[in-house]
């Protein structure tokens, strides 16, 4: 699977988005009424293969979702189930297609508010979909509240209710999901927090919506992955030799010494040819002793960081870890810069710019990486609002700073100037340990010196780091990170090569 197969794949749909590939099915000839019997059928398959027989309570609101939860309730009534339906609104002014699903349901209908069964029912969220606006309140805000209070199963129609689909956010009040069935692709609020949570496992059902629908949607998002990156991957040739791979240039500090070896062991293991580490005189034995395998560069003055940057050879460039907030750093990290070396700027070399954040913007000519997580990030964009979620606050960035972004995160989002973003869901909570933002900085420059694009080399080192991660498991510590990765790129690298081949991946 390649080119724009594998994009459509890993595509994620914006609400907006998905309301295009519904219509789009619609003009084709797939009647409304047929998506929403596919879509109610697919979640009660879901909940038929997965629970046995149980009282169920089906929540249904307004709009289109609800109409998936009619169909829900008549087909779990079908398969002998005792099903009850509680509606948020007036069953005459459902919309057409969830009018039809609401008539074939035939069964009464409770009004939403009058309390959730006793026991331990199953509950069927199919209140409020991808597109909520506005924050949960009343009758429904009650019964959300009520189900998670009480701990009861819950499956998603589409989305947990009170999860925007674009953002992930929960407003007001979001419904804890065990199971989501969502339909033809998934949203960002799959992937993004707090909605990743919520939504417990997600299933997307095919519902008849034809893929070739993307080719017109184009969407710009989508989950982080190898089939989006891996014909691009710099893997050694055979008249490679190690000034051809690439040399990454680490700049260490005087005092957080493990901030760079780490950055250093990283940018090694992922293929860079060579590595120095460029540190202060009072460090430098320190590194020199760390790893026979790196190189080191005495740094002084700014002559000795002008002379480094001198040779061509030495092509990319990592600053801000263990640094140090200082006046030194944000000059090195302009000098990288006007030298058209690629960058990682990371940690410090982030904060020395919270002053006067578009002096580091005007640098940007050469591929440019910024590795920020939620708190450097503010203080670097401090006019991008929280409102838009994660993907959006990501996009602003990059194209103010003309830098791709790598936001960090259980959720980390790579964003493009461009626009395009993606969003990496494979690390492991063990990922949160000291140390971890090195490794990946590191990595990411390794992969830039070996020429990978910024957005590539950036979203290769998340997956790689989440992929190493859970290799190790439990008891992780940062240095374990650059000992895993061989056994991961080997993987990567028998699916690439079963790619070329032309074998399924």
């Amino acid at each position: 699977m390649t080119g724009s197969r594998s994009a459509h794949a890993a595509a994620l749909l914006t609400v907006a988005e998905m309301a295009r590939a519904d219509a789009a099915a619609i003009a084709a000839g797939v009647p409304g009424e047929a998506l929403m019997e596919s879509a109610g059928g697919a979640v009660a398959n879901e909940i038929l293969a997965r629970w046995s027989r149980r009282e169920t309570v089906v929540l249904c609101g307004p709009g289109n979702n609800g109409g998936d939860g009619f169909v829900v309730a008549r087909r779990l009534r079908e398969a002998g189930w005792p099903v009850r339906v509680a509606l948020y609104g007036d069953k005459a002014t459902l919309p057409g297609d969830a009018a039809g699903a609401a008539s074939r349901w035939g069964g009464p209908v409770e009004p939403l508010g009058e309390g959730l069964p006793d026991g331990d029912p199953l509950v069927v969220d199919a209140l409020f979909g991808a597109g909520l606006a506005r924050p949960v309140e009343g009758a429904a805000r009650r019964t959300i509240e009520a189900a998670n209070a009480r701990g009861l199963v819950c499956v998603g129609v589409d989305v947990p209710s009170g999860v925007h689909g674009d953002s992930g956010l929960a407003l007001g009040a979001a419904v804890r999901c065990a199971l989501t069935v969502t339909f033809f692709r998934r949203k960002p609020g799959h992937l993004l927090l707090p909605g990743r949570v919520l939504a417990g496992r997600v299933v997307v059902a095919d519902i008849g919506i034809r893929e070739n629908v993307l080719d017109d949607i184009r969407p710009r998002t989508h989950e982080n992955g190898p089939a989006l990156w891996l014909d691009r991957f710099p893997w050694p040739r055979a008249e490679d030799h190690k000034y051809s791979r690439g040399h990454a240039v680490v700049v260490g500090g005087a005092v957080m010494t493990g901030a760079g070896r780490l950055a250093a062991r990283a940018a090694r293991r992922v293929g860079a040819g060579l590595v120095t580490v460029a540190a202060p005189p009072t460090a430098i034995a320190l590194y020199a002793g760390d790893a026979p395998g790196v190189l080191v560069w005495v740094l002084g003055d700014a002559a000795d960081f002008a002379a480094l940057l001198a040779d061509a050879r030495r092509n990319a460039v990592l600053i801000g870890p263990g640094n140090g907030a200082s006046a030194a750093t944000r000059e090195r990290a302009l000098a990288a810069l006007a030298a058209g070396k690629a960058c990682v700027l990371d940690a410090d070399a982030l904060t020395v710019f919270a002053a006067d954040p578009q002096a580091l913007f005007a640098a940007v000519r050469s591929p440019c990486l910024l590795t920020p997580h939620e708190g450097e990030f503010r203080r670097l964009f401090p006019a991008v609002g929280a409102a838009g979620g994660k993907v959006e606050r990501a996009r602003q960035a990059a194209r103010e700073s003309r830098a791709t972004m790598l936001l960090k995160g259980a959720d980390s989002v790579i964003a493009d100037p461009g626009g395009g973003a993606r969003i990496n869901a494979n690390a492991p909570p063990d990922l949160a340990t000291a140390g971890s933002g090195d490794v990946l900085a590191g990595l990411a420059t390794g992969l830039l010196a070996q020429g990978m694009g910024a957005f590539d080399a950036a979203s290769a080192a998340a997956w790689l780091q989440g992929a190493a991660a859970t290799e190790i498991g439990p008891g992780l510590i940062a240095e374990d990170l650059p000992a895993a990765l061989p056994a991961v790129l080997r993987r990567l690298r028998a699916e690439a090569a079963g790619r070329m081949s032309g074998a399924a991946p």
